[in-house]
């Protein structure tokens, strides 16, 4: 299981001393729709020359030629991980894979599911299904149309590899380090929670961030992963 760092932040400024701060440890960076479209593609190196890899969450969605293009001009800067909207449709995914294979440092292609911040009545509303059996139809059409993996909560990550294959790659945002922390929020879990949904990729933000010490409380997370990995195996 691997860590990934939301950077969320209102500033350039902000972001950069963050990321100084955390230099040389095993972390990806998660960098969404607000700093890009804030920053724009120079942002992507100034991260890449710090040493992170990079998680470049756009959440791509829109007809078929305009997806590929745009997962092709991401992957041109180098970023290790796109995500695509599963709502596109099965043409629309298969058309950002297509070109990709031919690449020799594709990114990861990551397929969003529901998003984290909708409940069972909200997925209702928009897409007249229960959230868990949506949940796992868009998981099983990225699936076949040959996404790496999809992005989901960590409620539905086990029965997404149980449905799909066990290396079908699942990333869950809204992790955080204490229980008392998620009580209040939509479909997210504890860092146990995602090891026991077999999570290969956690999404952690405020509670580094926000931390006084961000780099004392990353350090925690870290530790914490790998004690809990080590008592799994």
């Amino acid at each position: 299981m691997q860590l990934c760092l939301a950077l969320d932040l209102p500033d350039k400024q902000a972001c950069l001393h963050l990321l100084e701060q955390l230099k040389g440890l095993n972390l990806w960076v998660k960098l969404g729709l607000r700093g890009f479209v804030r920053e724009g593609p120079a942002f992507v190196q100034e991260i890449q020359k710090m040493g992170f890899k990079i998680f470049l969450d756009l959440k791509l969605h829109d007809i078929s030629y305009t997806m590929q293009e745009a997962a092709l001009e991401c992957a041109k800067l180098g970023v290790e991980m796109i995500t695509l909207h599963a709502s596109a449709g099965g043409r629309a995914l298969e058309s950002v894979v297509e070109p990709m294979r031919a690449l020799s440092n594709a990114p990861l292609l990551m397929g969003v599911t529901i998003l984290t911040s909708l409940d069972s009545l909200e997925v209702e509303q928009v897409y007249h299904a229960p959230l868990t059996e949506q949940a796992l139809h868009l998981a099983k059409l990225c699936f076949s149309s040959g996404l790496d993996g999809v992005v989901c909560s960590v409620l539905e990550s086990l029965a997404i590899k149980q449905a799909t294959k066990a290396d079908f790659l699942t990333l869950t945002p809204g992790i955080r380090p204490n229980v008392q922390e998620v009580q209040d929020q939509k479909r997210v879990g504890t860092i146990q929670d995602a090891l026991r949904a077999r999570a290969d990729f956690i999404v952690v933000g405020r509670p580094i961030y926000n931390h006084p010490k961000p780099l004392e409380s990353l350090k925690q997370i870290l530790t914490q992963m790998e004690g809990l990995h080590a008592s799994v195996h």
